[in-house]
């Protein structure tokens, strides 16, 4: 069937209506037009095919200024979301879980969030209890820019990068809590203490 100018004119309207519709917990609804949902596929790049260290910086949904090199010596996880990607909303706990798991581990989370306002970041963030911080990076585009070598166009993606800074492994679209806590141990997470304290980091397996 084809549609007249107005009445196509008409149709898209309501589609950016619908779009804009928010879910009942005031988080935006819609995916948005540029949305690109992953396949779950994972990359694993050993030591010695790991590429230089990513390096940017950028303010957190708080107003801090966070400089990944400040994270030099630990494992970081690096995710990318923003509110309206369903996807990430179904990630979010066992996000903030491995978090829980592993903040005592040589290892730090950061969200690039590539679309919202900080508002609407902190939304999603107490919604969904997550608790480790997130930098807005839709105005500057940094974060995106210095990962752009690793493709992460679907969101949400993971990435893992060792105590040297380097990409050790990517997923992308949803990551598992089991794929996660994986990423984690070999990039060189500190091994879980088996009598209640944190032992010392030996590095990033060779």
């Amino acid at each position: 069937m084809t549609l007249s100018r107005r009445a196509f004119g008409m149709a898209a309207l309501s589609t950016l209506g619908l779009a804009a519709c928010s879910g009942g917990d005031g988080l935006p609804k819609s995916e948005g037009s540029n949305f690109i949902e992953g396949d779950g596929s994972y990359v694993h790049w050993k030591a010695d095919e790991r590429k230089e260290p990513v390096e940017f910086s950028g303010t957190t949904v708080d107003g801090d200024t966070v400089d990944l090199a400040d994270y030099r010596g630990k494992v970081v996880v690096l995710n990318t979301w923003f509110a309206g990607c369903a996807p990430c909303r179904s990630e979010a706990p066992d996000l903030e879980a491995v978090w829980q798991q592993y903040s005592g581990r040589d290892v730090q989370f950061l969200g690039i969030n590539t679309y919202d306002t900080a508002d609407v970041a902190a939304s999603f963030q107490r919604s969904h209890s997550i608790t480790f911080p997130s930098i807005l990076d839709a105005k500057s585009g940094a974060a995106m820019l210095a990962l752009r070598t690793y493709s992460p166009q679907a969101t949400p993606t993971t990435l893992v990068l060792d105590p040297e800074g380097r990409v050790a492994s990517r997923v992308s679209g949803i990551v598992s809590t089991s794929t996660l806590t994986g990423m984690l141990d070999d990039a060189g997470a500190t091994p879980a203490s088996t009598d209640g304290t944190t032992p010392t980091a030996t590095g990033a397996p060779a």
